[in-house]
């Protein structure tokens, strides 16, 4: 019986012991349980929380794809904009195509009637000058067997001009005036160019008159030798056009049918070559160097005027926009701008700095040969005027009307008087401050025409330029050859 109360006992301990152990273990799962509440607790407010953000970033997708909707509608508006746009466009771009071609067929229509009517004139004016030529070399060859003294009243005829007439033209019917003759055996008392200014009372620089200059002595009755030619130089392959002297008289450049423009050095009478500008796509037409001598401008048949610097032979600057031959190109004074005149009867001024065409001009006859003051630039026209255009205004300041086409034109040092060149066989020299032709000269046998006078070589001369030193003229022939000439 003890032993069974030892015995129970020891289980009534051992349950007691259990119980003590369980309750700890209630205590503990009651602490987990309220942990899991607390958990469960901040995980339904992140819940809330993350549902809200949801509901949120719903809203900004239904505003997002009303935006979208928004855009597709605006991008299909312009599409069709823009579609409507390239129709009208190509529409447009037809019309303008024909109504280029139109003027093609128009301009094409008129250029051939020109040609037409410039190939009577140049047979015309062949016949008439080759009869002429003849008579002259017939009078030469009798003048050159005797060795008399010229007779003075063969001298050069200089028609005398009516101050008062501002810009009027003088009837070539009027009393002449006559330069006395000197004796051959006198000795001239400077070179034959300082000799010729003297006459003229001018600084003539003859770089377009087209002018042989055996002709030119023997129509003026100078009591000098003609000047020998020192140099002659096969200077291209086809027909030389052009040419000039750089404002040093150093550098002589010349410009031909084979689309090149070439330098040469002048050194003690010789010409040495320096280098050939590349680039023109057609003929030369006409030269000319910036006052400082480092840029050259030519003009060519390709309907461009082009720019090259003369250290390194560079082409710097292509100006297009005629529609025609260009037949002359100037710098202005500023080097800055440059004018062109053309076959299509436009003059244009540009811009070098920004390499665009500042203003075109519609003169109304082509354009034969620029010259350029300050604020003026004077160009001659095959419809026989000499139109002064202010640069300023961009305008016509007034127009002078001659007997012929003019053909070339050119100023003296001082940029006061005008010298003219045309068709009806005279040279004028033109008063820029009283606007009053001053003096008038002409010569039997002196023919300004398309068939250029010849050389004492027997080619047809093309151009002459004079250089700045006097000490030189340069000419330049139909036979390729480029010549030399002076009295030193």
């Amino acid at each position: 019986m003890a032993q069974m109360r030892i015995k129970h006992q020891e289980e009534l301990t051992e349950l007691h012991k259990k119980r003590g152990e369980l309750a700890q273990s209630v205590i503990e799962l009651n602490n987990q349980i309220q942990q899991k509440d607390k958990e469960i607790q901040s995980n339904e407010a992140k819940m809330q929380e993350y549902q809200q953000q949801i509901a949120n970033l719903e809203g900004d997708c239904r505003e997002l794809r009303s935006c979208l909707q928004d855009l597709e509608r605006a991008n299909q508006t312009l599409k069709d904009e823009y579609d409507a746009l390239q129709i009208t466009f190509s529409a447009l771009e037809e019309k303008l195509r024909k109504t280029a071609e139109d003027n093609q067929e128009l301009v094409s229509r008129w250029m051939a009637e020109k040609a037409q009517e410039a190939n009577r004139l140049n047979a015309e004016n062949e016949k008439d000058s080759r009869r002429r030529q003849a008579k002259l070399q017939k009078e030469l060859a009798d003048a050159a067997k005797e060795p008399l003294p010229i007779d003075p009243d063969d001298d050069i005829e200089v028609l005398a001009e009516d101050g008062g007439k501002g810009g009027g033209e003088t009837s070539p019917n009027r009393p002449l005036s006559r330069t006395p003759s000197k004796k051959i055996s006198q000795p001239p008392p400077g070179g034959l160019l300082d000799s010729i200014s003297n006459i003229f009372g001018y600084k003539l620089l003859m770089a377009f008159l087209m002018l042989d200059w055996c002709f030119i002595c023997v129509c003026l009755s100078l009591s000098l030798c003609v000047p020998a030619y020192v140099c002659v130089q096969e200077a291209h392959d086809g027909e030389v056009n052009a040419v000039r002297f750089s404002p040093g008289s150093r550098l002589l450049a010349t410009g031909g049918m084979d689309r090149r423009v070439k330098l040469w050095e002048v050194i003690a009478g010789h010409c040495e070559s320096k280098g050939a500008l590349t680039g023109s796509n057609a003929g030369i037409t006409s030269i000319d160097f910036d006052s400082a001598g480092s840029y050259l401008l030519a003009a060519s048949n390709d309907f461009a005027s082009r720019i090259w610097t003369v250290d390194d032979y560079r082409l710097r600057h292509t100006l297009t926009g005629h529609s025609g031959k260009v037949l002359s190109a100037r710098f202005l004074l500023d080097n800055a701008r440059i004018v062109s005149g053309s076959y299509d009867r436009t003059l244009k001024l540009w811009d070098l700095r920004s390499k665009v065409c500042m203003k075109t001009v519609f003169a109304g006859s082509s354009c034969n040969d620029i010259v350029c003051t300050e604020q003026c630039v004077m160009s001659g026209h095959f419809d026989k005027k000499v139109r002064f255009w202010d640069i300023r205004a961009e305008s016509i300041v007034r127009e002078l009307e001659l007997l012929g086409r003019v053909t070339s034109l050119d100023l003296n040092h001082d940029r006061t008087e005008l010298l003219t060149c045309s068709r009806d066989d005279l040279i004028k020299i033109i008063d820029l401050r009283t606007n009053a032709i001053r003096q008038t000269f002409r010569c039997v046998g002196f023919n300004v025409s398309l068939h250029k006078q010849e050389n004492l070589l027997g080619s047809a001369i093309n151009a002459v330029s004079w250089s700045s030193s006097g000490a030189y003229v340069a000419s330049v022939e139909k036979g390729s050859k480029a010549i030399l000439w002076s009295d030193m």
